[in-house]
């Protein structure tokens, strides 16, 4: 049965690798459901690709050991959501004049914990953090009073557990010697 599964990809950072990794689900007829490319913390010269998709427990590995074998990926793991903390962002753009009119969209921000980044002369832009139920349920609610414009960003994870990517790297740099 398919699940959803987090897939974290440390990188090299080189022109046509993003290419070359969408490819490999492209070819096993896997959607890419979220896909977010940063800077890993760890040096300025190692990204990470944090990609959500839906897959089997079996075929999982499979891709993952795939992505490995493409130069410039220094490791690559997936984490079932129990082994990861994430969040997504997301905005809405919604008339001012829906703000100021109705106490409704204000409530309907404050019961969702999301947040006011700005008020223009005939806009607002609302914030909201956190899971994508989350973030679907607050576009739903303010759908109805005009919602001019809905942004959401891909997952952003961080694993569970401990072992250090460093870790990781130094034990792949023996393994090699």
């Amino acid at each position: 049965m398919e699940q959803a599964y987090t897939i974290s990809v440390f990188t090299e950072n080189k022109i046509g690798l993003l290419n070359r990794i969408t490819i490999i689900f492209t070819r096993r007829k896997i959607n890419v459901e979220s896909l977010t490319v940063s800077e890993s913390g760890i040096s300025k010269d190692i990204f990470r690709f944090t990609v959500v998709i839906r897959t089997t427990p079996d075929y999982i590995g499979k891709v993952v050991k795939q992505i490995e074998k493409q130069i410039d990926v220094l490791k690559a793991f997936y984490y079932e959501d129990k082994d990861i903390i994430y969040q997504e962002i997301a905005m809405y753009k919604m008339p001012t004049s829906v703000l100021a009119k109705s106490e409704v969209v204000e409530k309907i921000v404050r019961n969702n914990n999301a947040r006011i980044l700005t008020i223009e002369e005939e806009f607002v832009v609302i914030e909201k953090t956190g899971h994508e139920d989350e973030t679907q349920q607050l576009l739903e609610a303010l759908r109805p009073y005009g919602l001019l414009s809905f942004a959401r960003s891909g997952r952003v994870a961080i694993a569970k557990p401990m072992k250090p990517l460093a870790l990781h790297l130094k034990e792949l740099q023996e393994a090699n010697s």
